[in-house]
C-alpha cells in the first residue's frame, strides 16, 4: 500500500534539524551541570536535604510557570519565547556560577527553571508547526534522541570540567546556551516560516476544546505516568535501589546508562512505527513494558538472590524499562501534535501536557520515596509499575490519533 511507506519518504525540514541541533547542545549543557550541582550546593555549608532542594527548585519553577509559558507562546509566538527562554537559562547559569550564598544559588537556579519551561513549550509548539503530519513520530524521536544522547555525553564532560572548579561547568553551560540561541535566531529568522506563525492572531486551541478530545485526556494520563516513572523515580529512586543491591559507586550510574541505551536504541525505530502503525499501540505497549519492568525492579534486592544475579536483574530490567520509555515518548508527543493540528496555536494545550509530565516527575519520587522508607523498595517499584498501568486505561477507549488527526476544533463541531 503506498501510504504504508509514505512517512519514511517525507523529508524532515531544515528548521527542525536546527532545533534538533540546539536540543543536543542544551542537553549536553544540562548534563554538564547535573553531576556537580549537589556538590556545589554543599559547598555553601548546607546539608543533603538543602542540596536536594536546589535540584528540585528547577523542576518546581518549570511546573508553576508552565501556564504562563503557554500563554506567552499563544500571545507572542513560538520563536521569540524560545529564544528568550534560552537566554534566561543562560543568564541564570552564569549567575549561578558566581552565587555568593545558598539563597542566591536557590534563586538563580529557580529562575533557570522559568526559562527552561519557556523554551520547552515553545520548542514543542515549533515542532507541531513545522513537522509534516506524516512524519510527526520521526520528528519526535529525532528530537528526543538529541536530548538523550546529549544528556549522556554531558555528565562525562561535567566531570572533566569539575577539575577546573565547581563553578566552571555553569559558565560553560551559559556560553553553550548563548551559542544555541544565536544558531536558532539565525536559522529560524523567519525566511521559511509563515508570517502567521509568530503572530498572536492565529486561531488558538483552547483547553476546553482539547479536553473534549479523548486522545488529549489519554495523553495527559500517560504524561503523568511517564514523568512519574522516567523523569522522577528512575532518576531519584532507582540509583538508591542500585546501591542497595551493591554499594559501589559505579552501579547506580551503570543502571541509568543502561536504561538510556535502551531508550536511545528504541527511539531509532519507534518514531517510524508511530507514523506507520499509529500512536496508540506504541503508547499502550510502552506503558505496559514500563509498568511490568519497573514493577519487578524491586526483585533485584531480594535476599534470596546473589549479588551477581541481583545485578543481572537490575541491569536487564533497567534496559527493558528504557525500551518502554523509547516506545512511549515519540508516539505520545506525536499524539499531542495530532490534537493541536498543523495550523493552530496550541501553547496552552502544550503547557498543560508539560505540566502533567513535570507534576509526575516532582510528586512521584516524593511519594515513592516515602513508600520505600516504610515498606521497602519492592513495594515502591510495584506502585510505580501500577501507575504506568493506570496510564494505559484512557488509551484503551481513545481513538487512534493517526487516523483521526483533524484538529480538535474540527472534530467537535
Amino acid at each position: 500500500m503506498p501510504t504504508a511507506t509514505a512517512p519514511a519518504r517525507t523529508a524532515i525540514p531544515r528548521e527542525i534539524w536546527i532545533l534538533v541541533g540546539a536540543a543536543f547542545v542544551i542537553a549536553i549543557g544540562f548534563g554538564i551541570v547535573s553531576p556537580v550541582l549537589p556538590a556545589y550546593a554543599r559547598s555553601f555549608d548546607v546539608g543533603v536535604a538543602a542540596a536536594s532542594v536546589i535540584v528540585s527548585a528547577f523542576a518546581f519553577f518549570r511546573l508553576v510557570f508552565a501556564p504562563v509559558g503557554g500563554e506567552l507562546v499563544s500571545r507572542l509566538g513560538e520563536r521569540p519565547i524560545y529564544l528568550a527562554g534560552l537566554l534566561i537559562v543562560a543568564a541564570s547559569s552564569f549567575a549561578t556560577a558566581f552565587a555568593q550564598s545558598y539563597v542566591q544559588l536557590l534563586v538563580f537556579r529557580g529562575l533557570g527553571g522559568i526559562g527552561s519551561t519557556m523554551f520547552t513549550i515553545s520548542a514543542m509548539a515549533l515542532l507541531v508547526r513545522l513537522a509534516p503530519p506524516s512524519a510527526r513520530g520521526r520528528v519526535s524521536s529525532t528530537y528526543g534522541s538529541a536530548f538523550l544522547i546529549g544528556g549522556m555525553i554531558g555528565p562525562v564532560l561535567g566531570g572533566l570540567l569539575a577539575g577546573l572548579g565547581l563553578r566552571a561547568p555553569f559558565i560553560v553551560y551559559a556560553v553553550a546556551l548563548v551559542i544555541a540561541a544565536a544558531v536558532v535566531a539565525i536559522g529560524l529568522g523567519g525566511a521559511r516560516l509563515e508570517p502567521a506563525q509568530n503572530r498572536a492572531d492565529r486561531d488558538v486551541v483552547t483547553l476546553a476544546e482539547a479536553w473534549r478530545s479523548p486522545v488529549y485526556r489519554a495523553v495527559l494520563a500517560s504524561g503523568v505516568a511517564n514523568g512519574w516513572t522516567n523523569f522522577g523515580v528512575r532518576m531519584a529512586v532507582l540509583p538508591l535501589l542500585a546501591i542497595a543491591v551493591l554499594d559501589e559507586p559505579w552501579v547506580a550510574g551503570a543502571a541509568l546508562a543502561i536504561g538510556a541505551v535502551g531508550t536511545a536504541a528504541t527511539l531509532q525505530v519507534s518514531g517510524r512505527l508511530a507514523d506507520r502503525i499509529g500512536r496508540r499501540p506504541l503508547v499502550i505497549g510502552g506503558l505496559l513494558v514500563m509498568g511490568t519492568t519497573m514493577g519487578l525492579l524491586g526483585v533485584a534486592q531480594h535476599p534470596a538472590l546473589s549479588v551477581g544475579v541481583g545485578l543481572a536483574v537490575l541491569f536487564g530490567l533497567s534496559l527493558l524499562s528504557g525500551v518502554g520509555a523509547g516506545l512511549v515518548n515519540p508516539a505520545q508527543q506525536a499524539a499531542v501534535a495530532d490534537v493541536v493540528g498543523h495550523e493552530r496555536n496550541g501553547g496552552r494545550v502544550l503547557s498543560t501536557f508539560q505540566m502533567a509530565q513535570d507534576g509526575g516527575a516532582i510528586v512521584g519520587p516524593i511519594l515513592i520515596g516515602v513508600v520505600a522508607d516504610v515498606f521497602g523498595f519492592g513495594t515502591a517499584f510495584l506502585v510505580t509499575g501500577l501507575v504506568c498501568l493506570v496510564g494505559v486505561v484512557p488509551w484503551l477507549t481513545a481513538p487512534e490519533p493517526l487516523t483521526h488527526h483533524a484538529p480538535v476544533g474540527e472534530t467537535t463541531a
